[in-house]
């Protein structure tokens, strides 16, 4: 190895000295301008933008976000699935996991009558087969003629 005050050894992990990066400056130095904005602020900025809608016949300005939201509802509820499948994924990433859970587990009421009549026929099923073999074929076949 010669003396380190004329030559260092270079090879992997080890460049030589004129090529190390200079203590106090930056490698790229031109670097991103100042001002130059990333996607998320443009598309912040454009999604606040204004536009014009007419409903019912009456003219109001709201902002570009808020009319593709409004679209957006419009196409699922006249029943494109691609546009509920995204609004029901906002909306359970928007709201507490908690309350969206208990809103969907949450019997209508034709539900409930609807599940009283399923339990007293599966009750009355029991009483007359007290063995309660479900897994009679017999017995699965009239279940599914009453249905």
């Amino acid at each position: 190895m010669a003396e380190d005050n004329q030559t260092r050894e270079a090879g992997y992990g080890k460049p030589p000295e004129h090529m190390q990066f200079v203590k106090g400056r930056s490698g790229n130095p031109k670097g991103r301008p100042k001002g130059s904005r990333n996607l998320g602020t443009i598309l912040a900025k454009t999604g606040r933008e204004r536009v014009t809608v007419t409903e019912n016949g009456k003219r109001r300005y709201i902002s570009k976000s808020e009319a593709a939201v409004l679209q957006l509802w419009n196409k699922a509820a006249a029943g494109d699935l691609s546009a509920s499948k995204v609004l029901l994924s906002w909306l359970t990433s928007q709201s507490d996991p908690d309350e969206v859970a208990l809103s969907l587990a949450a019997p209508d009421e034709k539900d409930a009558v609807v599940m009283a009549s399923i339990i007293k026929r599966i009750r009355q099923g029991a009483e007359e087969h007290p063995s309660g073999s479900a897994t009679d074929p017999a017995a699965e076949e009239s279940t599914k003629a009453e249905v």
